[in-house]
């Protein structure tokens, strides 16, 4: 099934359709702010941000969109419980010194939680580390192993073992590949991978 792209991505796409109009949503590691400003437009959500690149938070709030500054592993224990109805981590996770601990003040400060991430399990990441015998580079991937933003690399069965060890619920999964959602293997077929979850 083809998907629709928003702001020129399917991933972006596939989270917007989770965010009912009027949210109060969060997004960590906002980048320049386009899905926000996207969402405030489209869905007349109350949005803001975090983002630690100065020259992304300034093109955020030139944009009109909330944010602060900073980094988001130190700063989300400011927020009150429940403060947001959604709280948005998307292709960030594997960059977080300390994931499981975002995670879950995401699911303190947020009634639900939208992580997206990219599957280090796809087959091409596969081949790639197996053909070559160096660190894999792919289309999604394309970085030398030393420049790399990327520390943990986890896959969509790390994630469901995650959750579930966690007791986590999880609403929605939704998988992608290219400009296609798929509905089986997605370990070993889905390049990017969007989880809807709550406590």
């Amino acid at each position: 099934m083809k998907v629709r792209e928003v702001l020129g991505r399917g991933d972006y796409a596939l989270i917007s359709g989770l965010i009912p109009e009027g949210a109060r949503v969060l997004d960590l590691g906002c980048g320049d702010g386009a899905l926000l400003a996207w969402l405030r437009e489209n869905k007349r959500v109350e949005g803001r941000g975090i983002e630690l690149k100065p020259e992304l938070a300034q093109r955020a709030a030139s944009r009109g969109v909330p944010v602060y500054h900073g980094d988001l592993e130190s700063s989300l224990g400011e927020y009150p419980d429940q403060a947001f109805d959604y709280v948005i981590l998307s292709q960030t996770l594997q960059e977080l010194r300390r994931p499981l601990d975002v995670l879950e003040q995401m699911l303190r400060i947020g009634r639900h939680a939208i992580v997206a991430f990219p599957n280090f399990g796809h087959w091409r990441v596969r081949w790639s580390h197996l053909w070559s015998g160096r660190a894999p580079k792919t289309r999604l991937f394309p970085h030398d192993w030393h420049s790399s933003p990327n520390i943990h690399f986890l896959t969509v069965l790390d994630f469901e073992e995650t959750v579930a060890g966690r007791g986590w619920k999880v609403e929605r999964r939704l998988f992608l590949s290219g400009h296609s959602q798929i509905r089986f293997a997605p370990n070993w077929r889905a390049e990017i991978a969007v989880y809807l979850i709550r406590r």
